[in-house]
């Protein structure tokens, strides 16, 4: 599944900082590097220390971890609802995007220019959520036109549609993001095929300076009270220590040059994970000589579905899974193991998958 997180954010943010920090981090599994597909789209794996258990229990030949894509989105200046900037560009590419990822300045530098004249995360996220609140505007209005007609003819579902979409534009009005109105999840058919900005997931990225890395700072406060009404995430880091800790490829110094920050791990992993998560996503993970591996599917995906990520054939001729908890496999410490004290589970086509499941699929095409 290669899923997108789209990082934006106004000018002078520290948006670019962090992507490059990214494409210079060493990924957790020296065989799944951060690559580039494009020049502003990148490949990191996703960080799970379950992969080294199983790597220690099974010695395989190689470990693949799972990954997660980044794009680099152009910056955005007032007014690219309108064109203004890169904007009609910048709008283009996150509607590609999965998730966003928004990157708000929270520290003072005079060295480095405002795009508002003074550090202001609240003016910063505002910025934002209006241009795109206005493009979902655009987009919702144009649907409206064409559904009215068939909607005076009588038609009920037409009607209803109409309704849902009558929600949004009044939300959207107001300076609602379309993920913060309340609408039955049936009703979101009639918004589906607009792929709206704002009702894509978000997490804000807190770009502090070093000082204020552990405690934050008033910026810091600001945000989170501002968006403390969508229950988002909000990560703290300080990009340039991240554009540094990137740099180190031994993982003995590394952990030396966190520990001298007090840190236990790097803000790009928690980055990385924080994105994993809030895409719905969770891990499962085979385990063989050969190859230990782990596969990203959505959370609340059924055994079948989750076989198909591996190929089309093992959904297509399901017959069951076997599955092992990693707690189970630590113990016993292999799958023989496993098997001999009854810690394998043969599920069927109803198993929903666990995060952290090891799974074996029987199939036939």
């Amino acid at each position: 599944m290669a899923l997108q997180c789209g990082i934006v954010g106004l000018p002078n943010v520290g948006k670019s900082t962090l992507f490059n920090a990214l494409s210079s981090a060493k990924a957790e599994a020296a065989n799944y590097p951060f690559c580039t597909i494009e020049p502003n789209v990148g490949v990191v794996s996703v960080p799970d220390p379950r992969l080294q258990i199983l790597e220690g229990l099974v010695n395989p030949q190689r470990v693949v971890p799972t990954i997660i894509e980044f794009v680099d989105i152009a910056g955005l200046v007032k007014g690219a609802s309108k064109g203004e900037g890169l904007g009609n560009k910048f709008l283009a590419n996150i509607r590609e995007v999965d998730a966003i990822i928004h990157v708000i300045r929270c520290f003072e530098d005079s060295n480095v220019v405002h795009v508002a004249g003074g550090v202001d995360p609240i003016f910063d996220k505002e910025v934002i959520d209006t241009e795109l609140q206005l493009k979902d505007l655009e987009s919702v209005e144009k649907k409206i036109q064409r559904i009215e007609k068939i909607a005076k003819s009588g038609d009920a579902k037409a009607r209803k549609e109409l309704d849902t979409l009558q929600r949004f534009k009044d939300g959207l009005t107001q300076g609602v993001n379309a993920r913060g109105i309340e609408v039955d999840k049936e009703d979101l058919e009639a918004v589906k095929e607009l792929h709206l900005l704002t009702i894509k997931p978000v997490l804000y990225v807190a770009n502090v300076d070093e000082a204020s890395l552990h405690t934050g700072n008033k910026f810091v406060t600001q945000l989170r009270e501002k968006v403390k009404e969508e229950q988002a995430e909000v990560i703290v880091l300080c990009a340039a220590i991240e554009s540094q800790i990137a740099e180190f490829e031994d993982p003995e110094e590394k952990a030396m040059f966190l520990s001298e920050y007090g840190l236990e791990e790097s803000g790009l992993n928690k980055l990385i994970s924080g994105a994993y998560a809030l895409l719905n996503l969770i891990t499962y993970f085979t385990a063989g000589v050969q190859e230990v591996r782990a596969w990203t599917i959505r959370k609340g995906w059924k055994a079948p579905q989750a076989a198909g990520v591996i190929h089309t054939d093992f959904e297509r001729g399901f017959i069951k899974a076997e599955v092992i908890g990693l707690e189970d496999y630590k113990q016993f410490k292999t799958e023989a193991g496993c098997r001999e004290n009854g810690k394998i589970a043969i599920e069927g086509k109803d198993y929903v998958v666990q995060d952290g499941d090891i799974m074996h699929f029987r199939f036939n095409v």
